[in-house]
């Protein structure tokens, strides 16, 4: 017996002329990019999901101004007995396999490579992860090793592009007063980079709005008087899974507030990798560029990516205001 309460599948039937090669082509690598199961030459399922109808709908309406035809369907499955047999359809394992063994490979490679090589590289490979999990509709254990994997990965390319980035500990997090930390000299690594920037503009923006900053050469050469951040032994820098901007979000209790912990997150995923953020590709390209046409120059640097992380902060608290309007429940 059907049952009508369970969400549908997307079928898409197409047919196309024999002589249009290339939007048969076209089409073809859409539904793939797209995570569709083919069930036979010119039958497609996807699971119900946000945005699959609409997808499914354009590539129909495509085969049809191509002169072929296209019915799109929602179906059911008669008992949840077929629902493993469906689901297994969209089994990854195969693909993420695939990935580890390139990543295996690849991070053999990976010292040789210069810098620029290393930024391309690290970029595409992530792309891929996350074109993959994506499309990964039904998660399972292959995923999850993959995920530790891409982790390790991640780490690599981040000792090879920044070595002096700064170790991880397991130290706890104190909680800190305001009240106490005004007017200070902060002190942190010089050719500021995404974390660095944003926890300096964090102590500028919410913990001490009259702080003066020293970019160090070394981190020896930190003054005794300054609080150090983002370097090994400093007093706010990498605690567990936190970068520095994290780990500064905790000291103050900042972590009430969600746009800056959307900005935490963008700041974790450009310094050590992690959940991808929409804004983090954009913020890191006018970052970079702002360090090419700037040079050691960190005061402007600073003065300049902050006034984005405003921008970053106002936009981020915008989607957090409307997300509580539409769910006030969560709120």
């Amino acid at each position: 017996m059907i049952d009508s309460t369970a969400p549908p599948w997307w079928l898409l039937v197409v047919s196309l002329p024999t002589q249009s090669a290339t939007a048969r082509m076209r089409i073809w690598r859409a539904l793939k990019a797209k995570g569709c199961a083919a069930l036979r030459d010119g039958a497609y399922l996807l699971p119900e999901r946000a945005g699959h109808e609409a997808l499914l709908q354009d590539l129909a309406e495509q085969c049809q101004r191509e002169g072929g035809s296209a019915w799109l369907l929602a179906v059911q499955m008669r008992s949840d007995d077929a629902t493993p047999a469906w689901r297994a359809l969209f089994d990854r394992s195969p693909d993420y396999a695939k990935l580890r063994s390139t990543w295996k490979l690849t991070k053999r490679a990976l010292a040789a490579k210069p810098m620029p090589e290393l930024l391309r590289l690290q970029r595409r490979l992530q792309r891929e992860f996350e074109g993959l999990r994506s499309i990964d509709f039904f998660p399972t254990e292959a995923s999850l090793e993959a995920e530790a994997a891409w982790v390790d990965l991640g780490q690599r390319f981040a000792r090879l592009l920044a070595p002096d980035e700064p170790q991880s500990t397991d130290s706890g997090i104190a909680r800190l007063d305001i009240a106490d930390y005004q007017g200070r000299l902060w002190a942190t690594r010089r050719r500021l980079w995404v974390d660095r920037v944003a926890s300096a503009w964090l102590i500028r923006r919410f913990i001490d709005r009259s702080a003066r900053f020293h970019w160090l050469a070394e981190p020896a050469d930190c003054p005794q008087e300054a609080l150090g951040f983002d370097f090994d032994g400093a007093h706010f820098s990498h605690v567990g899974d936190r970068v520095s901007f994290q780990t500064l979000l905790a000291s103050f209790d900042l972590e009430q507030d969600a746009a800056l912990l959307r900005l935490g997150a963008l700041v974790h995923q450009l310094d050590i990798g992690g959940e991808p953020v929409a804004e983090a590709s954009g913020f890191e390209a006018v970052m970079s560029g702002a360090r090419l046409r700037l040079g050691d120059d960190d005061d402007t640097l600073l003065d300049e990516i902050g006034r984005l992380l405003d921008s970053l902060y106002a936009h981020f608290g915008q989607q957090a205001t409307q997300a509580a309007l539409a769910n006030p429940q969560s709120v």
